[in-house]
């Protein structure tokens, strides 16, 4: 059941905006991470802007949005759309605990849903609470649970069907499944920009929250009910 459902897309930026300002320790740990994985010739400054972000070790979460379904009195089916943001991590993981565990209160079978929510959201969440140094909800202790004890609903892993070499991106995703798309000014790869050098957190912001949307569409389309119109989406 689709009410049973928590949303959620993050956004991410570097903990530093540029690689010249980590300490020299920080330095060695970074390129001790990642020279492997980057192509050739790739200087440690480059691949800080092209990576950092993206690993919760040296990245840092500035938006999480969420979203559950419902319905209106005429028993339509609605998304009500909230999202949790700020300079200071700490405070936007506090939250965003808080916020599920009113959820956890109200409905114990809730689960998380979202596009790669299982190898990149959820993780990097987990991680950067342990970072922060907070206490780690229940329903968020994942590491020991069995794959099949973990229930999310991850529109990436529908999509695979079972083929584990095929990634999709949600904007991808979106256009193939005729969904109209979040990627309007902005995409994932400009976030540390808008954040660093525009000061913008708000477009960050909407973004996100146009994330959120599109994958509440694409679950819709998955389990074959009508999509969203514009009217029935409400953002607090």
């Amino acid at each position: 059941m689709v009410q049973n459902l928590l949303l959620l897309d993050i956004e991410t930026v570097p903990m530093m905006d540029d690689y010249n300002s980590l300490s020299p320790d920080w330095q060695i740990l970074w390129w001790n991470k990642i020279s492997k994985t980057v192509p050739e010739n790739t200087l440690p400054a480059e691949s800080w802007n092209m990576k950092a972000g993206i690993l919760a070790e040296f990245g840092r979460i500035v938006c999480i949005s969420t979203a559950y379904f419902y319905e209106d009195d005429n028993r339509n089916l609605c998304l009500k759309v909230k999202s949790i943001s700020g300079d200071d991590e700490s405070e936007v993981l506090l939250g965003f605990i808080d916020l599920c565990n009113k959820m956890f209160r109200h409905n114990k079978q809730f689960q998380f849903g979202g596009h790669n929510i299982k190898e990149f959201d959820i993780p990097y969440i987990c991680r950067r609470i342990l970072i922060n140094r907070l206490p780690l909800p229940e329903y968020l202790w994942l590491h020991d649970r069995k794959p099949w004890e973990v229930k999310m609903f991850d529109t990436l892993n529908w999509w695979k069907f079972g083929d584990n070499k095929n990634y999709i991106s949600l904007h991808l995703l979106a256009n193939v499944l005729d969904i109209p798309t979040s990627k309007t000014d902005i995409d994932g790869s400009m976030v540390q920009d808008v954040y660093y050098k525009d000061k913008d957190l708000k477009r960050i912001v909407e973004y996100c929250q146009r994330d959120v949307v599109v994958t509440a569409n694409i679950i819709l389309r998955f389990k074959n009910l009508p999509l969203l119109q514009d009217e029935r989406v409400t953002v607090v």
